[in-house]
């Protein structure tokens, strides 16, 4: 007795050459990109640890390697830090009016601008900051040496340029405006219009629809979003080079004083074309400080993400 195979299931079985091809690539551009990734870190591993085991005297800086990183470490968090602390919420507000406010034309319109910021140059970005944003924010500062000074952030004495730890932060949180607003706008589009249309049909005004039906629904892309802003923010490097008037070895919460905190990515980029010896080492040790808290916020970004995707996957 012969048994007849069916012919679909025969045909499912077979692969194709293209999809072959596309696995090949697909798998080869991973493996790529790891070996890229174990490259860099391999790199400044081994030239940055002569940098973190020299002596004060081998260094230019004439200090040891960890009281040369961590006023870095400190100036480049609390940049990152007041910029996301700008950008989040302006862009949250700039994606949900795109997506869901404006009409249909205007909205389009405003899209294409969010994208063309995104690409342009950040010495252009440092080139506004020095030019227009620092002299408009120097009144502005004085007033709140004037008013506010009892607060630490603007103790003053307030500078009379304008380039300040807080004006970069300001160039910062312009710059990783587009990237989020974007990643925002394209995840509340796809809250489902069932939800939206529901809340709006139970007496929800609209903002308390975008609360309780877009929000949670984007909660984990918006975390996301905020993520890879804050990853640029971090490894920037000319627009705060140029903006920021710095002075070294300070950690200080003064936001508005001459006397600014530089960052890693910025210190990296001024000092290492005059740089020699263990010098460079102490660079490149600085720069492989900054890959791995870019690692690890990238690390903590993705768990808050997969967490809250488990959590709703739960509920």
């Amino acid at each position: 007795m012969t048994s007849t195979l069916d012919p679909r299931r025969k045909r499912s079985t077979v692969v194709r050459l293209g999809d072959r091809i596309f696995a090949g690539l697909s798998t080869s551009a991973g493996i790529v990109i790891l070996l890229v990734l174990a490259g860099v870190a391999a790199f400044l591993t081994i030239e940055g640890i002569p940098g973190i085991t020299a002596s004060p005297d081998e260094v230019k800086s004439g200090e040891s390697f960890l009281p040369f990183v961590w006023p870095l470490v400190y100036g480049t968090l609390l940049a990152a830090t007041i910029a996301l602390i700008i950008a989040v919420p302006v862009a949250i507000g700039v994606a949900l009016f795109i997506s869901h406010y404006s009409p249909r034309q205007l909205g389009q319109v405003l899209g294409y601008l969010i994208d063309l910021l995104a690409a342009v140059p950040s010495v252009v970005y440092g080139l506004w900051g020095i030019g227009f944003l620092a002299p408009k924010l120097a009144p502005v500062y004085e007033w709140l040496e004037r008013h506010l000074g009892f607060i630490p952030f603007f103790a003053g004495p307030a500078s009379s340029t304008g380039r300040t730890i807080l004006t970069a932060s300001i160039v910062l949180a312009v710059m990783i405006l587009p990237i989020m607003t974007a990643m925002c706008r394209e995840i509340f589009l796809q809250t489902p219009r069932l939800h939206e249309e529901a809340a709006l049909a139970l007496g929800a005004t609209r903002w308390e629809m975008a609360r309780m039906a877009i929000f949670p629904y984007a909660r984990s892309g918006i975390v996301s979003a905020a993520m890879l802003g804050l990853g640029r923010a971090l490894g920037e490097t000319l627009a705060v080079a140029m903006v920021l008037s710095v002075s070294v070895g300070t950690v200080t919460a003064n936001l508005i004083s001459s006397t600014n905190p530089s960052t890693i990515a910025a210190n990296i980029a001024l000092k290492f074309g005059e740089a020699s010896g263990k010098t460079v080492n102490a660079l490149i040790a600085s720069g492989l400080v900054l890959f791995v808290i870019t690692f690890l916020v990238n690390f903590a970004a993705r768990a808050i993400v997969d967490r809250r995707k488990e959590f709703s996957g739960a509920n």
